[in-house]
Protein backbone atom coordinates (compact mmCIF):
# COMPACT_ATOMS: atom_id res chain seq x y z
CA UNK A 1 0.00 0.00 0.00
CA UNK A 2 2.34 2.61 -0.98
CA UNK A 3 1.66 6.24 -0.39
CA UNK A 4 2.94 9.40 -0.14
CA UNK A 5 4.94 10.26 3.06
CA UNK A 6 6.49 13.96 3.81
CA UNK A 7 9.78 13.49 5.20
CA UNK A 8 10.97 16.12 8.34
CA UNK A 9 14.48 17.51 8.92
CA UNK A 10 15.87 19.11 11.41
CA UNK A 11 13.01 18.95 14.11
CA UNK A 12 14.90 18.44 17.41
CA UNK A 13 16.99 21.76 16.95
CA UNK A 14 14.71 23.59 15.34
CA UNK A 15 11.86 23.07 18.83
CA UNK A 16 14.81 23.51 21.22
CA UNK A 17 15.56 27.25 19.13
CA UNK A 18 12.10 27.82 19.59
CA UNK A 19 12.42 27.59 23.48
CA UNK A 20 10.36 24.49 23.20
CA UNK A 21 8.29 23.56 26.95
CA UNK A 22 10.71 21.31 28.89
CA UNK A 23 9.27 17.64 28.55
CA UNK A 24 7.46 16.26 32.06
CA UNK A 25 8.82 13.51 33.68
CA UNK A 26 7.71 10.20 33.27
CA UNK A 27 8.39 6.85 35.06
CA UNK A 28 9.42 4.05 32.26
CA UNK A 29 11.86 3.53 30.72
CA UNK A 30 11.44 4.84 27.27
CA UNK A 31 8.75 7.07 25.52
CA UNK A 32 7.82 8.76 22.71
CA UNK A 33 4.85 11.36 22.25
CA UNK A 34 3.93 12.67 18.50
CA UNK A 35 1.77 15.03 17.13
CA UNK A 36 0.34 12.62 14.47
CA UNK A 37 -0.75 15.45 12.21
CA UNK A 38 2.66 16.77 11.26
CA UNK A 39 4.18 13.33 12.19
CA UNK A 40 6.78 15.27 14.50
CA UNK A 41 7.86 13.71 17.98
CA UNK A 42 7.49 16.46 20.29
CA UNK A 43 9.69 15.01 23.06
CA UNK A 44 11.52 11.47 23.82
CA UNK A 45 13.45 9.51 26.09
CA UNK A 46 15.62 6.78 25.11
CA UNK A 47 13.28 6.36 21.28
CA UNK A 48 15.84 4.46 19.80
CA UNK A 49 16.66 1.46 23.14
CA UNK A 50 15.67 -1.64 21.70
CA UNK A 51 12.96 -3.19 24.03
CA UNK A 52 11.04 -6.40 24.65
CA UNK A 53 7.69 -4.86 23.26
CA UNK A 54 5.28 -7.69 24.76
CA UNK A 55 1.50 -7.78 23.56
CA UNK A 56 2.39 -4.52 21.45
CA UNK A 57 3.63 -6.91 19.20
CA UNK A 58 -0.55 -7.15 18.41
CA UNK A 59 -0.19 -3.98 16.58
CA UNK A 60 1.89 -5.34 13.43
CA UNK A 61 -0.24 -8.60 13.65
CA UNK A 62 -3.29 -6.10 13.42
CA UNK A 63 -1.83 -4.02 10.68
CA UNK A 64 -1.35 -7.66 8.72
CA UNK A 65 -4.95 -8.72 9.59
CA UNK A 66 -6.72 -5.26 8.34
CA UNK A 67 -3.91 -5.45 5.22
CA UNK A 68 -5.56 -8.75 3.95
CA UNK A 69 -9.10 -7.63 4.68
CA UNK A 70 -8.34 -5.16 2.39
CA UNK A 71 -7.01 -7.42 -0.09
CA UNK A 72 -9.95 -9.43 -0.02
CA UNK A 73 -7.92 -12.27 1.29
CA UNK A 74 -9.50 -12.78 4.32
CA UNK A 75 -13.33 -11.27 5.66
CA UNK A 76 -15.00 -10.87 8.75
CA UNK A 77 -17.56 -13.69 8.50
CA UNK A 78 -14.66 -16.22 7.81
CA UNK A 79 -14.46 -19.06 10.01
CA UNK A 80 -11.39 -19.94 11.09
CA UNK A 81 -10.22 -23.30 12.51
CA UNK A 82 -8.62 -23.53 15.79
CA UNK A 83 -5.13 -25.59 16.03
CA UNK A 84 -3.95 -27.24 19.34
CA UNK A 85 -1.04 -24.69 19.30
CA UNK A 86 -3.85 -21.81 19.08
CA UNK A 87 -5.83 -23.06 21.92
CA UNK A 88 -2.37 -23.83 23.88
CA UNK A 89 -1.01 -20.76 23.76
CA UNK A 90 -0.08 -19.51 27.26
CA UNK A 91 -0.77 -15.77 28.63
CA UNK A 92 -3.74 -14.20 27.78
CA UNK A 93 -6.62 -15.48 25.93
CA UNK A 94 -9.75 -15.03 24.53
CA UNK A 95 -10.37 -19.01 24.95
CA UNK A 96 -11.15 -20.36 21.80
CA UNK A 97 -11.27 -23.82 21.33
CA UNK A 98 -10.43 -26.75 18.82
CA UNK A 99 -13.23 -27.99 16.84
CA UNK A 100 -14.84 -24.87 17.11
CA UNK A 101 -14.28 -22.49 14.14
CA UNK A 102 -14.66 -18.67 15.04
CA UNK A 103 -14.79 -16.00 12.86
CA UNK A 104 -12.40 -13.19 11.88
CA UNK A 105 -14.21 -10.90 13.07
CA UNK A 106 -14.03 -12.74 16.47
CA UNK A 107 -10.41 -13.33 16.26
CA UNK A 108 -10.14 -9.61 15.96
CA UNK A 109 -11.60 -8.39 18.78
CA UNK A 110 -10.27 -11.34 21.21
CA UNK A 111 -7.17 -9.81 19.94
CA UNK A 112 -7.49 -6.76 20.29
CA UNK A 113 -10.40 -5.69 23.20
CA UNK A 114 -8.78 -9.40 25.51
CA UNK A 115 -5.42 -9.38 24.39
CA UNK A 116 -5.63 -12.91 23.50
CA UNK A 117 -2.38 -14.81 22.62
CA UNK A 118 -4.62 -17.69 20.94
CA UNK A 119 -6.56 -15.36 18.81
CA UNK A 120 -2.94 -13.63 17.31
CA UNK A 121 -1.59 -17.71 16.93
CA UNK A 122 -4.92 -18.57 14.91
CA UNK A 123 -4.93 -15.13 12.65
CA UNK A 124 -1.17 -16.01 11.72
CA UNK A 125 -1.84 -19.46 11.09
CA UNK A 126 -4.58 -18.37 8.77
CA UNK A 127 -2.72 -15.92 6.70
CA UNK A 128 0.69 -17.43 6.47
CA UNK A 129 0.05 -21.42 7.03
CA UNK A 130 2.38 -21.14 10.17
CA UNK A 131 3.23 -18.83 12.97
CA UNK A 132 6.62 -18.65 11.92
CA UNK A 133 6.05 -18.03 8.57
CA UNK A 134 3.69 -14.74 9.76
CA UNK A 135 6.71 -13.82 12.02
CA UNK A 136 8.34 -13.10 8.65
CA UNK A 137 5.97 -11.17 7.09
CA UNK A 138 5.61 -8.79 9.85
CA UNK A 139 9.65 -8.17 9.54
CA UNK A 140 9.13 -7.84 5.83
CA UNK A 141 6.44 -5.30 7.09
CA UNK A 142 8.45 -3.94 9.71
CA UNK A 143 11.48 -2.75 6.97
CA UNK A 144 8.57 -1.11 4.57
CA UNK A 145 7.71 0.90 7.46
CA UNK A 146 11.24 2.07 8.35
CA UNK A 147 11.17 0.30 11.05
CA UNK A 148 14.59 -0.19 11.84
CA UNK A 149 14.80 -1.00 15.50
CA UNK A 150 12.52 -3.81 15.35
CA UNK A 151 12.60 -7.86 15.24
CA UNK A 152 9.69 -10.00 15.29
CA UNK A 153 9.50 -13.80 16.18
CA UNK A 154 6.14 -14.24 17.20
CA UNK A 155 2.35 -12.56 16.35
CA UNK A 156 1.52 -12.38 19.99
CA UNK A 157 4.30 -10.72 21.83
CA UNK A 158 5.42 -13.89 24.18
CA UNK A 159 8.82 -13.37 25.52
CA UNK A 160 12.10 -13.91 22.96
CA UNK A 161 15.40 -12.68 23.34
CA UNK A 162 15.27 -11.91 19.60
CA UNK A 163 11.90 -10.20 19.79
CA UNK A 164 12.46 -6.27 20.71
CA UNK A 165 11.29 -2.82 19.14
CA UNK A 166 11.69 0.61 20.00
CA UNK A 167 9.26 3.73 21.06
CA UNK A 168 10.18 5.16 17.53
CA UNK A 169 9.64 2.18 15.95
CA UNK A 170 5.68 1.29 17.91
CA UNK A 171 5.07 4.55 17.36
CA UNK A 172 5.99 4.49 13.45
CA UNK A 173 3.76 1.47 13.59
CA UNK A 174 0.41 2.64 15.18
CA UNK A 175 0.45 6.15 13.53
CA UNK A 176 0.31 3.81 10.21
CA UNK A 177 -2.51 1.36 11.40
CA UNK A 178 -4.52 4.36 12.41
CA UNK A 179 -3.81 6.42 8.90
CA UNK A 180 -4.06 3.40 6.37
CA UNK A 181 -6.67 1.67 8.37
CA UNK A 182 -9.00 4.43 9.95
CA UNK A 183 -12.44 2.61 9.64
CA UNK A 184 -11.11 -0.69 11.44
CA UNK A 185 -8.98 1.32 14.02
CA UNK A 186 -12.41 3.31 14.96
CA UNK A 187 -14.45 0.13 14.99
CA UNK A 188 -12.17 -2.25 17.24
CA UNK A 189 -9.57 -0.10 19.42
CA UNK A 190 -12.05 2.18 21.52
CA UNK A 191 -13.96 -1.07 22.57
CA UNK A 192 -14.27 -1.25 26.45
CA UNK A 193 -15.23 -5.09 26.85
CA UNK A 194 -15.62 -8.23 24.82
CA UNK A 195 -17.38 -11.37 25.57
CA UNK A 196 -16.25 -14.20 24.17
CA UNK A 197 -17.49 -18.58 25.22
CA UNK A 198 -19.61 -16.82 27.93
CA UNK A 199 -16.44 -15.21 29.10
CA UNK A 200 -16.20 -11.13 29.55
CA UNK A 201 -13.10 -9.75 29.52
CA UNK A 202 -12.54 -5.67 29.48
CA UNK A 203 -9.71 -3.96 28.01
CA UNK A 204 -7.16 -3.28 30.00
CA UNK A 205 -6.38 0.37 28.53
CA UNK A 206 -7.57 1.95 31.57
CA UNK A 207 -7.60 5.01 29.10
CA UNK A 208 -10.71 4.52 27.30
CA UNK A 209 -12.65 5.13 30.93
CA UNK A 210 -10.68 8.06 31.91
CA UNK A 211 -10.59 10.67 28.82
CA UNK A 212 -13.32 10.53 26.55
CA UNK A 213 -10.86 11.76 23.82
CA UNK A 214 -8.78 8.52 23.84
CA UNK A 215 -9.95 6.29 21.48
CA UNK A 216 -7.14 3.60 21.47
CA UNK A 217 -4.64 2.05 21.42
CA UNK A 218 -2.74 -1.52 23.07
CA UNK A 219 -0.83 -2.70 26.12
CA UNK A 220 1.69 -4.73 27.05
CA UNK A 221 3.14 -6.50 29.85
CA UNK A 222 5.18 -9.20 30.64
CA UNK A 223 7.89 -9.05 34.06
CA UNK A 224 10.74 -8.10 31.70
CA UNK A 225 9.06 -5.44 29.43
CA UNK A 226 6.92 -3.57 32.38
CA UNK A 227 3.81 -2.16 31.88
CA UNK A 228 3.75 -0.82 28.41
CA UNK A 229 0.86 1.30 26.50
CA UNK A 230 0.60 3.00 22.89
CA UNK A 231 -2.15 5.43 23.26
CA UNK A 232 -3.62 7.94 20.94
CA UNK A 233 -6.46 10.97 21.65
CA UNK A 234 -8.04 13.44 19.08
CA UNK A 235 -8.80 16.47 20.40
CA UNK A 236 -10.61 18.43 17.60
CA UNK A 237 -8.93 18.53 14.58
CA UNK A 238 -5.14 16.96 16.32
CA UNK A 239 -4.45 13.53 17.13
CA UNK A 240 -1.85 12.71 19.49
CA UNK A 241 -0.25 9.88 20.62
CA UNK A 242 2.36 8.23 23.17
CA UNK A 243 4.29 5.63 23.27
CA UNK A 244 5.45 4.34 26.85
CA UNK A 245 7.21 1.37 27.66
CA UNK A 246 8.77 -0.10 30.86
CA UNK A 247 6.60 1.81 33.72
CA UNK A 248 5.34 0.24 36.75
CA UNK A 249 1.80 -0.79 37.13
CA UNK A 250 -1.31 -0.70 35.44
CA UNK A 251 -2.05 2.92 36.51
CA UNK A 252 0.91 4.12 36.65
CA UNK A 253 1.09 3.50 32.92
CA UNK A 254 -2.12 5.16 32.04
CA UNK A 255 -1.01 8.12 34.35
CA UNK A 256 2.20 8.75 32.14
CA UNK A 257 0.57 8.28 29.21
CA UNK A 258 -2.38 10.84 30.33
CA UNK A 259 0.36 13.56 31.35
CA UNK A 260 2.03 13.11 27.63
CA UNK A 261 -1.16 13.35 25.89
CA UNK A 262 -2.03 16.55 27.77
CA UNK A 263 1.54 18.07 27.53
CA UNK A 264 1.44 17.73 24.01
CA UNK A 265 -2.25 19.16 23.62
CA UNK A 266 -1.41 21.47 25.91
CA UNK A 267 2.45 23.15 25.15
CA UNK A 268 2.21 22.60 21.32
CA UNK A 269 0.01 24.12 18.23
CA UNK A 270 -0.27 22.11 14.65
CA UNK A 271 0.04 25.16 11.43
CA UNK A 272 -1.15 23.72 8.18
CA UNK A 273 0.95 25.23 6.02
CA UNK A 274 -0.61 24.37 2.40
CA UNK A 275 -3.27 22.52 1.90
CA UNK A 276 -2.77 19.32 -0.20
CA UNK A 277 -2.65 19.24 -4.21
CA UNK A 278 -3.47 23.36 -4.08
CA UNK A 279 -0.43 25.15 -5.43
CA UNK A 280 2.23 27.07 -3.94
CA UNK A 281 4.10 28.40 -6.84
CA UNK A 282 4.28 28.09 -9.94
CA UNK A 283 7.76 26.44 -11.12
CA UNK A 284 9.50 26.93 -14.95
CA UNK A 285 9.75 23.94 -17.41
CA UNK A 286 12.01 23.89 -20.26
CA UNK A 287 11.41 21.92 -23.35
CA UNK A 288 7.43 21.16 -22.62
CA UNK A 289 4.06 21.83 -24.19
CA UNK A 290 3.81 24.52 -21.05
CA UNK A 291 6.11 26.85 -19.72
CA UNK A 292 5.30 26.16 -16.17
CA UNK A 293 3.76 23.85 -14.13
CA UNK A 294 1.52 23.79 -10.24
CA UNK A 295 3.57 22.55 -7.89
CA UNK A 296 2.79 21.83 -3.98
CA UNK A 297 2.02 18.73 -1.99
CA UNK A 298 -0.23 15.81 -2.37
CA UNK A 299 -1.58 15.97 1.60
CA UNK A 300 -1.98 18.96 3.64
CA UNK A 301 1.42 19.87 5.18
CA UNK A 302 1.09 20.26 8.81
CA UNK A 303 3.85 21.38 11.17
CA UNK A 304 3.69 21.48 14.90
CA UNK A 305 5.51 24.18 16.94
CA UNK A 306 5.65 25.24 20.23
CA UNK A 307 1.92 26.98 21.29
CA UNK A 308 1.96 30.70 20.26
CA UNK A 309 4.77 30.66 17.41
CA UNK A 310 3.14 29.92 14.51
CA UNK A 311 3.05 33.51 13.29
CA UNK A 312 6.84 32.93 13.19
CA UNK A 313 7.28 30.23 10.38
CA UNK A 314 8.34 31.23 7.25
CA UNK A 315 8.52 29.16 3.83
CA UNK A 316 10.76 29.54 0.96
CA UNK A 317 10.44 27.04 -2.44
CA UNK A 318 13.35 25.44 -3.87
CA UNK A 319 13.01 24.15 -6.99
CA UNK A 320 14.48 21.94 -9.22
CA UNK A 321 16.71 24.09 -12.44
CA UNK A 322 16.04 24.01 -14.66
CA UNK A 323 13.60 21.50 -14.57
CA UNK A 324 13.30 19.70 -18.27
CA UNK A 325 9.74 17.85 -19.57
CA UNK A 326 8.56 15.84 -20.06
CA UNK A 327 7.24 15.88 -15.98
CA UNK A 328 4.63 13.27 -14.73
CA UNK A 329 2.39 14.28 -11.96
CA UNK A 330 3.57 13.25 -8.49
CA UNK A 331 7.15 14.06 -9.46
CA UNK A 332 9.50 15.89 -6.69
CA UNK A 333 10.66 19.47 -8.28
CA UNK A 334 11.61 21.25 -5.18
CA UNK A 335 12.05 21.77 -1.55
CA UNK A 336 9.90 23.56 0.52
CA UNK A 337 12.32 25.17 3.27
CA UNK A 338 10.35 26.12 6.38
CA UNK A 339 12.33 27.86 9.25
CA UNK A 340 10.92 29.55 12.48
CA UNK A 341 11.97 32.68 14.06
CA UNK A 342 14.73 32.91 11.96
CA UNK A 343 16.30 29.07 12.65
CA UNK A 344 16.26 26.30 10.54
CA UNK A 345 13.16 23.99 11.40
CA UNK A 346 12.77 21.34 8.10
CA UNK A 347 12.22 20.96 4.33
CA UNK A 348 10.09 19.03 2.56
CA UNK A 349 9.76 18.04 -1.06
CA UNK A 350 7.59 19.59 -3.38
CA UNK A 351 6.15 17.03 -6.02
CA UNK A 352 4.25 18.29 -9.23
CA UNK A 353 0.89 18.90 -9.43
CA UNK A 354 0.10 18.32 -13.07
CA UNK A 355 2.04 17.09 -15.77
CA UNK A 356 3.69 18.35 -18.51
CA UNK A 357 4.76 16.14 -21.48
CA UNK A 358 7.95 17.66 -23.64
CA UNK A 359 7.01 20.23 -26.26
CA UNK A 360 7.63 19.81 -30.28
CA UNK A 361 11.22 19.49 -31.70
CA UNK A 362 11.39 23.34 -32.38
CA UNK A 363 10.58 24.12 -28.83
CA UNK A 364 12.67 21.72 -27.56
CA UNK A 365 15.86 22.95 -29.80
CA UNK A 366 14.83 26.63 -29.04
CA UNK A 367 14.46 25.95 -25.09
CA UNK A 368 18.08 23.89 -25.73
CA UNK A 369 19.88 26.95 -27.25
CA UNK A 370 18.23 29.68 -24.47
CA UNK A 371 19.93 26.74 -21.81
CA UNK A 372 23.41 27.17 -23.86
CA UNK A 373 23.11 30.67 -23.35
CA UNK A 374 22.27 31.22 -19.66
Amino acid sequence: MPRCFLFLILILPALASAQAPQAPQVTGRAWVVVDISSGQILAAEKPDERFEPASLTKLMTAYLVFAALKEKKLALEQQVNVSERAWRAPGSRMFIEPKKPVSVDELIRGMIVQSGNDACIALAEQLAGSEEAFAGRMNREADRLGMKNTKYMNASGLPDPQHYSTARDLHLLASALIRDFPEQYAQYYSQREYRYNGIIQVNRNRLLWLDNTVDGMKTGFTEAAGYCLVASSKRGPRRLLSVLLGSTSESMRAQESQKLLNWGFQFFDAVRLYAGNAPVKEIEVWKGARASLKAGFRDDLVVTVPKGQGEKLKAELLSHSPLLAPVAAGTRVGNLRVTLDGKPFGEYPVIALEEVPAAGIFVRAWDTLRLWLR
